[in-house]
């Protein structure tokens, strides 16, 4: 495989990180601004269905964490949107007239999720109940689009189409081909269902920490249910969908699939590695499973898998067992979480109840930031497996780097930015949540009164 000194000689390794970092820390906020809205209409539903006072309350008080969130995550994506232009002027002053056409598209969506989260908090105090839960709906609506705009560019840069070149240059564009690319039909709900376990499974956490400490109230027992309901439904179809694309990643892009894998030579009856270290043609502390590959890629153990022997060392994605890795790390933990959402749903299913074991709870409290870890380690094999080109076969990341210097710099404050937008977005609802302990029963609080909320007589169970 290309050695890390080639990696570090081609000059672009400062920008990637810069890219890398700033895409690591947009997405978890992405994810919340996909999904976190469904979540917060679900509780509200319930509230107007069925007339539950509590989940009222929780639908509220998510809001506003969801509003901060979609501050923090309008500001690192206008950073992305720099880094664009910035760092890679070969990439965006050769092929933006058909790579921009997504992101054109998500703009709209970002512009009216924008104008229905400000309707939607302004609405708690002067719409009707079900105007008020409507105007809600366009925002879970739009982070859907928004994200599949987004991800069908980068699904193009896997499986670029849609365009012709004439001396180099883009001369026409078929927009559809290029927002429906070969790549977009298993990217796109790919990371749609994983921004649905991340706000899902995170949201619980912050909940299922507060039953550990003893908070076994129908407020911490609801604000857990919902979102983790949502993250445990996405977890088994998510790995349907992954097994789906890694077959399709085989076809499409043989080379990043036998770093995925640690196939170093082409053939038939291909061992599948859980795990392991890949070094002078052999693989060192890994599970061999005998002729699995070959099996998982064709259903056959006769079914050929292309190893990285099939391309000159410096057309193979760099650092393969990073990439092998991190492949492994995502469907560990998303197999974790298909279990852990089948164990509460065993539960409820027979008890009705959460299962008040710690063996259930610690793992459940964790399972945000696993779920947070499988989306970073997908991105890592996307976009390091890609390597070395920024638009598959048609365009190498050095041909696309800016050539100016300073992006060390650059790199620094970013990562200062994104340090500080952290702590804004963890310092904030955490002074939400004092704040609303120290009330008691909020619904005795003024500010908390909607025009169709519930009466404000004490309810002893809604303390937390």
């Amino acid at each position: 495989m290309i050695s890390s000194a080639l990696v570090l000689a081609d000059g672009t390794v400062p920008a990637r990180s810069q890219m890398g970092a700033s895409l690591g820390f947009h997405i978890i906020f992405a994810c919340f601004g996909i999904a976190f809205p469904a979540v917060v209409l679900i509780a509200h539903w319930m509230g107007l269905r069925r007339g539950d006072a509590v989940a009222l309350l929780l639908a509220r008080r998510w809001s506003k964490v969801m509003a901060v969130i979609f501050a923090v995550g309008a500001v690192s994506g206008t950073v992305l949107s720099y880094e664009l232009g910035l760092l890679w002027p070969g990439l965006m002053g050769r092929f933006g007239a058909a790579f921009g056409i997504p992101f054109s598209l998500e703009g709209i969506w970002f512009f009216v999720e924008a104008i229905f989260t400000a309707i939607y908090l302004y609405g708690w105090r002067g719409l009707a109940r079900w105007v008020h839960w409507w105007s809600g709906v366009p925002i879970a609506v739009t982070g859907i689009l928004g994200a599949w705009s987004v991800v069908a560019a980068n699904s193009w840069m896997n499986q670029p189409g849609g365009f012709t070149l004439t001396d180099g240059r883009i001369t026409s564009v078929d927009p559809w081909a290029v927002i429906f690319n070969g790549a977009s039909s298993y990217e796109v709900p790919h990371m749609i269902l994983a921004a649905y376990m991340v706000a899902g499974f995170l949201t619980a956490g912050v909940y299922a920490v507060g039953m550990l400490r003893g908070r076994w109230d129908r407020y911490h027992r609801l604000g857990f249910l919902i979102p983790f309901a949502v993250g445990a439904a996405a977890a088994p179809i998510q790995v349907v969908v992954g097994d789906i694309a890694a077959r399709m990643i085989a076809a499409q892009q043989p080379q990043k699939f036998a770093a995925m894998e640690l196939v170093d030579r082409t053939g038939t009856h291909v061992t599948e590695w859980l795990g392991g270290i890949y070094y002078n043609g052999q693989v060192y502390f890994g599970i061999g499973i005998p002729y699995a590959d070959s099996i998982l890629v064709g259903f056959s153990p006769n079914t050929t898998v292309i190893g990285w022997d099939s391309a000159p060392p410096e057309l193979r994605p760099p650092l393969p067992n990073l990439i092998h890795l991190a492949f492994d790390g995502m469907v560990a933990i998303g197999t974790a979480l298909v279990v852990l959402g089948a164990w509460q749903a065993w539960v409820w299913w027979f008890h009705r109840e959460i299962p008040r074991t710690r063996w259930f709870l610690v793992p459940a409290a964790l399972a945000g930031v696993g779920a947070v870890l499988a989306m970073e380690f997908g991105w890592i094999v996307t976009e390091v497996g890609r390597q070395p080109w920024v638009v598959y076969g048609v365009l190498l990341t050095r041909d696309a780097v800016t050539p100016a210097g300073g992006v060390i710099i650059t790199l620094a404050v970013t990562l200062v930015i994104y340090l500080v937008l952290t702590g804004v977005c963890i310092l904030v609802p955490w002074l939400m949540g004092r704040r609303w302990r120290a009330e008691g029963d909020p619904r005795l609080v003024e500010d908390q009164a909607t025009p169709y909320g519930p009466p404000t007589e004490p309810v002893q169970e809604v303390r937390s």
